[in-house]
């Protein structure tokens, strides 16, 4: 339309049955639209929440092992932690020690080695196996 006095476009807005819509006020001179106003805001609302639904938070999810554990044990662990891994979360792997397993923490760490090789195939490892008081911890993300 052009540039116009205020007047001329609140005139030419009510006429259609629209609102004028100040887009630009910090412009020289200020630019406005003729729109419907709800009809827009509706519409952002909308493409917002679909948004919203479209996109995935990545959760971390724990699995924690001991180090004396048992293949059926290691196995059903394991198996939790490749769905976890499937469903694109995150999974933090915990070894817990406990007395004088402390010790021999090499037995702990071959056991997340193993997990960590178990899970090659859906994961990466993002943190290494790192002792942290009696708990060893590692993180696994999906590739």
């Amino acid at each position: 339309m052009g540039v116009l006095p205020i007047e001329e476009a609140l005139a030419a807005a009510e006429e259609r049955g629209l609102d004028l819509v100040e887009v630009a006020p910090t412009a020289r001179p200020p630019v406005v639209k003729i729109m419907d106003y709800g009809k827009f805001k509706f519409e952002e609302a909308k493409a917002a929440k679909a948004a919203k639904k479209k996109q995935h938070v990545i959760h971390l999810k724990e699995v924690k092992f001991r180090p004396g554990i048992d293949d059926h044990d290691f196995d059903f662990k394991t198996r939790h932690a490749r769905e976890f891994l499937v469903e694109g979360n995150k999974v933090k792997v915990t070894m817990m020690f406990r007395g004088r397993q402390l010790a021999h923490v090499e037995i702990g760490r071959a056991v997340l080695d193993r997990v960590a090789e178990v899970l090659e195939d859906v994961g990466k490892i993002e943190a290494y196996p790192k002792l942290e008081g009696r708990n060893m911890t590692m993180v696994i993300g999906p590739k």
